[in-house]
């Protein structure tokens, strides 16, 4: 067992290394690109996001479609008396060659308290990441803010629908609400056979 100087030592550069990896982390918002195709500066805090399968999202990491066709479990550091919206969004539709249809929004809830997902109003369903044949790399960006009061969205998508999807405006909806950027994350995604005949719940 170690000595207590010893341990809060260890304590000490634990924390200065996840600092670092955190803050590289986030620094990847701009070589990315998604700083400023996206957003217009990095968030300012790590956005964990873990899919049922224990596949966690990691500052474009590549996941595949068939590991995230259930909504993901995400959290962030949260005061529990404000209210939040998250956006998980894909700037690269139908490719990031060609974004047409900047952005697709697939996931949007708002009204959060805390970081209570399941208490916040879904305004656009959760639809899994969809990259088409031949379209490359897709970026999929998920994104917390903070509400200074309670919002209406201004438009109610099911997760089956892809109605109103398309051209999705991140910041300019952010904006609009006058949210505050506080956590995200990203992954990549690219299509694979037989993707197609994965079906949204």
């Amino acid at each position: 067992m170690l000595p207590s100087n010893q341990s809060a030592l260890f304590s000490l550069c634990t924390s200065i290394l996840l600092l670092c990896v955190s803050g590289a982390g986030l620094d990847s918002f701009i070589s990315s690109g998604i700083v400023p195709d996206v957003i217009s500066s990095p968030p300012q805090s790590v956005l964990q996001v873990t899919y049922n399968n224990g596949l966690t999202v990691n500052f474009g990491n590549e996941l595949s479609r068939q590991q995230m066709m259930n909504r993901p479990s995400v959290s962030w550091n949260a005061d529990p008396n404000s209210l939040y919206t998250l956006i998980f969004t894909d700037p690269d539709a139908p490719s990031r060659a060609n974004p047409t249809s900047r952005e697709f929004k697939h996931w949007v809830v708002v009204n959060i308290p805390g970081n209570n997902v399941t208490q916040g109003q879904e305004v656009a369903g959760y639809r899994p990441a969809g990259p088409g044949q031949g379209s490359g790399l897709h970026r999929y960006v998920f994104l917390i803010y903070k509400q200074n009061r309670k919002i209406d969205a201004g438009f109610n998508t099911p997760s089956k629908s892809t109605d109103a999807r398309p051209g999705f405006n991140t910041n300019g909806f952010a904006q609009q609400k006058q949210l505050t950027l506080v956590a995200g994350n990203y992954f990549m995604c690219q299509y694979h056979q037989g993707d197609e005949n994965l079906l949204v719940l």
